[in-house]
């Protein structure tokens, strides 16, 4: 379990098995080695991936994941090469401040930026602060309600608007600083998370139906 609360932005530095169903990545980050024990869950842009390898490199570690056909056909991972940069946060322990909201790391699909939207300069004492709409993929807008919590390439967000399946998001001067939401411009591909309860309700109200 996560929480959407991104603690790093990590580097993917080899990709191998790119035409194969199972996919390798390595990943450099800050994050110190001797904490990472093999068969660690880490979000990684917002899938839930599992460490395979780890070690120690300046400034840092490196660390590899397996990217299996669920994930590949789910997510925007068959996309990344070397250079791309994804949000990094590591799994929930018992005790740890919950500051996003409760997040699998289960993608339910892709969505993509349709607009970027400047509020504020980026002469602003506190940097600049953006509002993005994003398209959701038809079968996913229903869980996606105004004032919820919804999860993008692994960062907590809560939604300000609906408007049929395109959604607002407000990201703030530190989360632009801190996540690869400063780098992300209209036309790219986003992972999508909807809130665990929604996907819950729903899927009762569907069985209730049925019933």
């Amino acid at each position: 379990m996560f929480t959407g609360i991104v603690t790093d932005i990590g580097e993917v530095v080899a990709v191998e098995g790119a035409q194969g169903t199972l996919r390798r990545l390595r990943i450099h980050a800050s994050y110190d080695p001797e904490t990472i024990a093999l068969g660690a869950s880490i979000a990684c842009g917002g899938p839930c991936l599992t460490v395979v390898a780890v070690g120690a490199r300046e400034g840092g570690c490196w660390f590899e994941v397996d990217a299996a056909s669920e994930t590949l056909e789910r997510t925007t991972v068959p996309h990344w090469e070397a250079g791309t940069r994804i949000n990094l946060e590591r799994s929930l322990k018992i005790g740890d401040e919950l500051g996003g909201h409760m997040v699998t790391g289960h993608v339910d699909g892709v969505a993509s930026i349709v607009a970027r939207e400047a509020i504020t300069a980026g002469d602003d004492p506190w940097g600049p602060t953006a509002r993005f709409y994003v398209k959701a993929p038809a079968a996913l807008a229903p869980f996606i309600a105004e004032k919820g919590s919804v999860c993008l390439d692994g960062t907590s967000l809560t939604v300000n608007s609906v408007n049929d399946d395109v959604f607002s998001v407000l990201i703030i001067p530190h989360t632009l600083a801190v996540t690869t939401w400063g780098d992300r411009q209209v036309g790219d591909p986003v992972n999508l998370e909807v809130d665990l309860m929604a996907r819950y309700v729903a899927r009762l109200a569907e069985a209730r139906r049925a019933g």
